[in-house]
Parts: structure tokens; sequence; C-alpha cells
């Protein structure tokens, strides 16, 4: 299972191998305060995407169509992060207020599909190299 976590919710026995998935450290959250695996801050989205984005809720499907060509081209990014959840649980721990739209969102949803569908696929459905 793939949970969502924000990173100023306290860490539950539960929450499995913790991932912070940010591209920037939360403001004001100690390290030792977030219980971490490891910070994977290449799986998060490009400066350029995430400025783009802006938290834009009528831009959220462009943004996971754009985010998920993103990690395709960047498979190194997230194998620990689809290593970790075949094992067992994982949490994504994120700082954005939105709960609904956010990279977290988008990158457990691109897991959950590459889990599914396979490595050799991309979330989207198509082989790679097709």
């Amino acid at each position: 299972m793939i949970r969502l976590k924000r990173a100023y919710e306290s860490a539950a026995s539960d929450d499995g191998a913790r991932f912070l998935v940010d591209r920037l450290w939360p403001r004001g959250i100690k390290k030792e305060a977030l219980s971490l695996r490891a910070w994977v801050n290449e799986a998060a989205p490009s400066e350029s995407l995430r400025r783009w984005f802006g938290h834009e809720a009528k831009k959220w499907e462009e943004f996971r169509h754009r985010y998920f060509a993103e990690l395709d081209r960047n498979a190194a990014a997230v194998e620990p992060l689809l290593g970790a959840a075949r094992q067992g649980d994982v949490t994504l721990v994120y700082s954005a207020h939105d709960t609904e739209r956010n990279n977290a969102v988008a990158l457990r949803d691109y897991l959950e599909a590459k889990m599914k569908k396979g490595t050799h696929r991309s979330a989207a459905g198509r082989t790679k190299g097709a």
C-alpha cells in the first residue's frame, strides 16, 4: 500500500518506509521529525513544472501528464520507491497544503500504475520505445 502524509503530520507505526518526495525541504521541519528512509527529491517535479503548475486546479490533468513524462525519463529516481513498495507499505511525505492535487498524489498514481502494469511500461500505458 502506498500512503500519503503531509510532512507536518506525525509519523505512525503503520507508515512503513517513509520517503520525502518534494524538491524542497519542508519549512520548519527538522530531519529527525520526519523519520524518513530517504529524501527522494529527484522524483519530484522539475522546478519549472512545479512553478508552472502552482497548484492551480485547472492545470491538474496537464500537470500529471507532464510530470509522468518527466518520471518516465528519470526511471532511476522512482526505482527506490518502487522497490520499497514491492516489499511493503510506503508513505510518500509531502508539504503541499492541497491534499488532493499535489506531486505526491500524482506520484502515488504513477507508482501504482507502474506496479500494476510492470516496469517495462510507462504510467500512460505505452511501451517504452514505442
